[in-house]
């Protein structure tokens, strides 16, 4: 039997055996606050992924902001917008995975354990209990950093980085855009790769590695995993 280390009253330290549940309603007391709890620590990391994603949003409409706002704005400002998205979605993909190993401990209790209390149906995993005791005893998680970057960028990130790159086309395909109440348009493929020059670097350079960035987005978007859980249509 597990035991704490207690003091006694002549200031000597003795081992005091943890009592484990020994009658059924004990036990379905301890399911209840175990979930509880669960449920208190995937909160948590679910506030911390919508903080993320709050914080890219922010970035998103700040740099808008500056570089559509006036003419004299570079275009430059929306490609550092892009990384600092980019480091936003990489900080998102690895509290994801935090989520992800308190949701599927929630998910194994209500799938086999509560869903049997309202509607008893036959359950072809018996040994949930145990995978939950090997999860508790060595936690480990379950999908990589890859794929949790796949599905934050699946599900949220992706139409940020559209927004971004239409605004960036905006910015580079208008010669002098706002400065009369309107934008105009460049006449040329020359201009518009003249336009998404930045600094040293020259504009077809800019433009191919834009194409490239945006190329492997696409990519890990619609890459198929199999590793989806089975949470239906509900899913973060």
């Amino acid at each position: 039997m597990t035991a704490i280390v207690s003091r006694n009253a002549t200031g000597r330290d003795t081992a005091v055996p943890i009592p484990l549940p020994k009658t059924p309603a004990e036990a379905i007391t301890v399911l209840a606050h175990y979930h509880r709890a669960e449920i208190g620590r995937m909160a948590g990391w679910r506030d911390r992924i919508d903080r993320t994603t709050n914080w890219a949003i922010t970035v998103i409409a700040a740099m808008l902001s500056v570089s559509l706002s006036t003419p004299t704005a570079h275009h430059g400002v929306l490609l550092f917008a892009m990384l600092l998205v980019l480091l936003l979605l990489g900080i998102e993909a690895r509290r994801y995975r935090f989520f992800d190993v308190f949701r599927r401990r929630v998910r194994r209790l209500e799938r086999h354990y509560y869903a049997q209390v309202f509607a008893s149906q036959p359950d072809p995993s018996d040994a949930w209990t145990e995978m939950l005791s090997t999860s508790l005893r060595h936690p480990v998680f379950y999908i990589s950093l890859a794929e949790a970057f796949r599905r934050r960028l699946r599900r949220n990130y992706g139409w940020m980085f559209l927004i971004l790159l239409l605004a960036w086309l905006l910015k580079i395909s208008s010669a002098r855009l706002q400065e009369s109440g309107r934008g105009e348009l460049v006449h040329s493929v020359g201009e518009i790769i003249d336009n998404a020059s930045l600094g040293p670097l020259p504009g077809w350079l800019v433009l191919c590695a834009v194409m490239i960035f945006y190329g492997l987005l696409l990519m890990v978007i619609l890459r198929r995993s199999d590793r989806e859980t089975d949470d239906g249509s509900v899913h973060v």
